[in-house]
Parts: C-alpha cells; structure tokens; sequence
C-alpha cells in the first residue's frame, strides 16, 4: 500500500486531534504525525473509546517515548494526507505508507518497518478467482488511491471501483456488489478473520512493498531520530510483539 499519490479530494481533510502522546521533553513543540484511521489492524477507531488504534499507532506512540518527542496525532483522509505531507501541512504521518521513489520525491521516509503486498479476497462461494490475472472481466474493489487500486487498473479487462473506505468495499463484496477486493495483505487477513463464513483469500501476495514513516522534508534531522527510535524497538523485539497483538494469522 498503501497506496500511490492521487489527486486531492476537496472537503476531505479531517483535521480532527484523537490523541497525544507526550515523552519526557514536554518543552519540545509537538510533532504532529497524521493518519487515515481507516485501515484495521493499523490505524482505525476503535467503536467503544472513539479513539484511533491499531499497530501504527503503538509502533509511534513507542517511537515518541524513546526519541523523546511530543506527538500529536491527527486523523486526515487518505489524499490530503499524502499532500499534506508533502506540503509539510504535518510533520510526519504513519498509516501503511508504502515506500515509493515517487513519494520519495515529495517526502522524506524512515526506515521500513513492515514488509506487505496485495491480496485478493472474494466471497467464499466464490470458485473463478484464483490470482490477478482471473480479475480480467470482473469488478474489483479498492481503497482510493492505494497500491491496490493501481493494481487493478494495470490488469487488462478488470473494472476498478474505488472507495473512501476499504471497509466499504469489503461491504460491497460480501453484498455481491463487486466480484473482489485488493488490499494490503494484514488488512485482507483481518476482514477475512471477522467474516469467514462470507469470504476467503485466494493465491498469494503479488507486490513487494514496504512501509514507512513519511516526515516532512523541511524535517530533516527527525529521520535521524524515528531511525534510531525505530532500530531499538526492533532489536528489543518490539515489532515482533505488535505483529502478535494486531496481525491475523493466515
């Protein structure tokens, strides 16, 4: 994924502060890290608290505590994010970014943090849809904008129907409005996992892509310090724990 830089969608911002996180140095000027709380197990809200969840969150709000940053999260649509950061409207955003050289030439990246790819799910009945290339003559569904979304538009034959929300396609999906849906594998696990009496994956990953930290390029010296943050973690096991915690098994 996530996803590749598409045309801002006017009215879509939605600067809207679900949390802080607050390290030690309280005399530092917030960070203001943007996400797209629209992507489980990732970043979405959480029904009962309202309040924005998922592995990305842990992974920076632990980034934070170890670099000594003051983080302020905001919840903004997955376009504008992208514009956004690269107009330094925030100062960092982690929301499944993949890692792109056309992204790299409007943002600044840290390291990768998780390996992805796209996925197909269909509904279980569903016997005509193996990998990619079955997608020739169906309708599949992607989240506006994403890694997935592109995918679909390069197969010859295949129909793209796009959406604000993956959870809607999925929704159309299982209500026999599209024939599939291509996502970033964790999240196609995840839907599958709450709804497998409706749906199923089918073949394997087939893209190679990578997430990072975007940071705004006027931002320099906080890749430095997410890096090292983000080495620690790693090397203490941390990311082992979140994929446990927040990732389906197959």
């Amino acid at each position: 994924m996530k996803r590749l830089l598409g045309c801002v969608l006017v009215g879509l911002i939605l600067l809207v502060v679900v949390s802080s996180v607050a390290g030690c140095g309280q005399g530092e000027a917030k960070i203001r890290v943007a996400t797209d709380a629209t992507w489980p197990p990732f970043e979405y809200i959480d029904e009962d608290t309202m309040e924005i969840v998922g592995f990305d969150i842990d992974l920076f709000t632990a980034i934070a505590e170890a670099a000594d940053l003051n983080v302020e999260f905001l919840n903004v649509a997955w376009d504008p994010l992208l514009a956004g950061i690269a107009q330094c409207q925030y100062d960092a955003a982690i929301s499944s970014i993949t890692i792109t050289p056309e992204r790299a030439e409007e943002m600044l990246f840290s390291d990768p943090y998780f390996e992805a790819g796209q996925l197909i799910s269909v509904r279980l009945d569903n016997t005509d849809i193996t990998c990619k290339d079955d997608l020739a003559g169906k309708v599949a569904g992607a989240q506006i904008g994403t890694t997935g979304s592109f995918e679909i538009q390069a197969i010859d034959g295949a129909t793209l129907k796009t959406y604000d929300d993956i959870g809607l396609a999925f929704q159309d999906l299982m209500n026999g409005q599209i024939d599939a849906v291509v996502a970033d594998y964790p999240v196609a696990l995840g839907y599958v996992d709450k709804n497998r009496d409706r749906l199923k994956n089918v073949g394997k990953m087939f893209t190679d892509e990578n997430y990072g930290i975007a940071i705004c390029k006027k931002n320099p010296d906080l890749v430095p310090k997410v890096n090292a943050a983000l080495k620690a973690l790693k090397d203490e096991g941390y990311l082992d724990q979140l994929r446990k915690k927040w990732i389906p098994a197959e």
